[in-house]
């Protein structure tokens, strides 16, 4: 009887001790799906860029430390065009002030918008208060790293990637 409570005890306590993965938006969830419209209308949901690496970039138009990160963003583009890609999510209202951000900073990633800012269903599932915020996610959908940016993004991106 002993040995049984035990070896109960014991499953029971691994069992629950156990974090089962989760959605959400900490470091090692599985990132929550988003699927809105790119420039053209398209709809293009984050899981199909799933086998690389993935940044998921909320910014908007009239965001300055948004708009300033993007240089660094497009050389990190260029730098691992196969390995990395980039999924821009614009919180803007007005698709002429998004399309116009994405032609002069040349954006050339993925950059998709509901334009619905604040009332967007990404905002609930992000958990998104500001931007810039991003999420670097695995070939598998794993988050590894939030809110990152500059030389630390640079440096992760890169120890990620070396090989």
């Amino acid at each position: 009887m002993k040995k049984t409570l035990l070896v109960s005890i014991f499953l029971f306590c691994i069992i629950t001790g156990s974090k089962a993965q989760v959605v959400g938006t900490d470091v090692g969830d599985i990132a929550p799906e988003i699927d809105l419209p790119d420039l053209k209308g398209n709809l293009v949901a984050l899981s199909s860029l799933r086998g690389s690496l993935v940044l998921v970039d909320f910014w908007a138009s009239w965001c300055g430390p948004c708009i300033k990160e993007q240089p660094s963003l497009l050389k990190l583009h260029n730098t691992y065009p196969e390995k990395l890609s980039i999924y821009g999510v614009s919180m803007d209202t007005k698709k002429a002030l998004w399309t116009a951000a994405i032609a002069k900073g040349k954006l050339p990633w993925t950059n998709v918008s509901d334009l619905k800012y604040w009332q967007s269903p990404v905002v609930g599932a992000y958990m998104l208060q500001s931007v810039p915020l991003n999420f670097l996610i695995d070939k598998n959908g794993i988050i590894l790293a939030k809110n990152i940016h500059g030389q630390a993004l640079e440096d992760k991106i890169k120890s990620l990637l070396a090989p």
